[in-house]
């Protein structure tokens, strides 16, 4: 059985094992995603975009902060040439909270919920795909391949789709 750790790439291994765990856990994010999406928007729409997102990090901080203490190693493992760690990528949060806000402005508009998310996905698999390219934040280096733009553009049209179609 190829595992995760094989020289082989991801693509090989199929949706078996450790692979279809991965599968499953990246779903119920999505999920998640969409149900923080909505319960953001339905406060921006009784508060303002702003309150929202500062109401769901301030949660989600006391949460995250609750885990850490529950699943935390005293020690964590060492990652072989990993080096230090950049101080800018501790400000992960900044993007997430204008997402936040942007996604609870957009909710609360004609896309409604289907069509923010569907966007989002969009953009997501965009700079993904342009992210993989170019390495972008130590992302290991992945050409773009004639599937990448396939998938891109499936996405998208099926982004137009949900939105034009009033979903």
């Amino acid at each position: 059985m190829i595992g995760r750790d094989s020289q082989q790439p991801p693509a090989a291994e199929g949706v078996t094992g450790g692979r279809a765990l991965d599968w499953l856990l990246a779903i119920a994010g999505g999920v998640l995603l969409t149900l923080m999406t909505q319960a953001n928007a339905v406060l921006a729409r009784h508060t303002d975009a702003f309150y929202a997102s500062w109401a769901a990090h301030g949660v989600g901080a006391v949460v995250a902060f609750a885990l850490v203490l529950l699943f935390a190693r005293r020690r964590p493992a060492p990652v072989p040439d990993a080096g230090r760690t950049p101080l800018w990528f501790y400000l992960g949060g900044i993007p997430g909270a204008l997402v936040v806000v942007l996604s609870a402005v957009a909710v609360n508009s004609e896309l409604a919920l289907a069509g923010t998310i569907a966007l989002m996905l969009t953009g997501q698999v965009v700079f993904g795909t342009a992210a993989d390219h170019l390495g972008l934040l130590r992302t290991p280096k992945r050409p773009v391949t004639g599937t990448d733009l396939a998938v891109a553009g499936c996405v998208l049209a099926g982004s137009v789709l949900i939105v034009l179609g009033g979903a």
